[in-house]
């Protein structure tokens, strides 16, 4: 009797190709591209993951997206590069060095090089297209050295009654201005409203104002990946709280000083249960605080 022929019945191959389109979760952020741009700098990490590894061996997030645990805002850069070899960065980059960084990480040697600061032979910085770190390229340089000369002058004086801390200064040199904060909310309300209200938890907390006060309020607990390349001097609508608790800003505005002058809601029905009457409200609301 003739052996059945097992071929069939062989380990299945598991070196799946990888998609045209492929999804990633950078550190939170999701990308989307082609999977030629991330094999398009030969013997990078991206490169080595998307070629010469196993599909399933790619870590990946609960949507099957490829993950890579790195700075997802940053990750935008990387694969700018990664599309065309070539670097541009905004105006007044603060991220400078750790984007190099990043570079370093994803094996890009290239681009490792052009965010390196260049000396010239008198050892000061040199003629560079992409060179957007050092203060003297800020607008607001030259200000900041003089406002930090006469803090040091008002602090040295005899008598003087203004103090620093920790080299900053002192709450009598802290700028006045607006911040508002807003939030967007909807509850659940029953038939002729004879029923408690069933309201959602807050899902992002806004914040409008200069950018510079707005970084010297809330500081890490501000979520800057909306607008993140906005000069201190400018104004910003899209920075929110990294975290969902009114009270938690209101503190953190009362401890800089910040008393509140307004506030203002509005609310419209958004939705109506046709069988149980219930409906369901959204609102807005803004809370305006001021520094003299």
């Amino acid at each position: 009797m003739a052996l059945a022929d097992n071929s069939s019945c062989a380990k299945p191959s598991e070196d799946f190709s990888f998609p045209e389109i492929i999804e990633l979760n950078v550190g939170g952020q999701v990308y989307i591209t082609r999977h030629p741009t991330l094999v398009s700098v030969p013997g990078s990490l991206l490169w080595e993951m998307f070629t010469q590894k196993n599909i399933r061996s790619l870590a990946r997030d609960n949507k099957g997206r490829f993950f890579v645990d790195r700075d997802g805002f940053l990750f935008r850069y990387i694969l700018d590069y990664m599309r065309d070899q070539q670097l541009v960065l905004p105006d007044h980059f603060p991220e400078r060095n750790r984007l190099q960084r990043e570079a370093e990480y994803f094996k890009l040697p290239e681009l490792v090089k052009m965010l390196a600061p260049k000396l010239s032979k008198q050892n000061s910085i040199g003629d560079d297209p992409c060179q957007s770190d050092p203060e003297e390229l800020s607008p607001g340089a030259d200000t900041a050295r003089n406002l930090a000369s006469a803090s040091t002058a008002l602090a040295n004086a005899p008598g003087s009654s203004f103090t620093t801390s920790g080299g900053g200064a002192g709450p009598d040199s802290r700028r006045s201005g607006f911040i508002t904060i807003g939030y967007r909310g909807s509850y659940t309300l029953g038939r002729d409203s004879q029923t408690d209200a069933k309201f959602r938890r807050v899902a992002r907390i806004m914040v409008c104002g200069k950018t510079l006060l707005a970084k010297e309020v809330f500081g890490d607990t501000l979520n800057e990946s909306r607008d993140p390349d906005r000069p201190p001097e400018r104004y910003t609508s899209r920075y929110y709280l990294k975290f969902t608790f009114l009270e938690q800003a209101f503190d953190r505005l009362a401890d800089a000083g910040f008393h509140m002058v307004a506030c203002n809601s509005t609310g419209t029905c958004a939705f109506a249960h046709d069988q149980t009457d219930d409906k369901i409200w959204t609102s807005y609301t803004e809370y305006v605080f001021y520094r003299e």
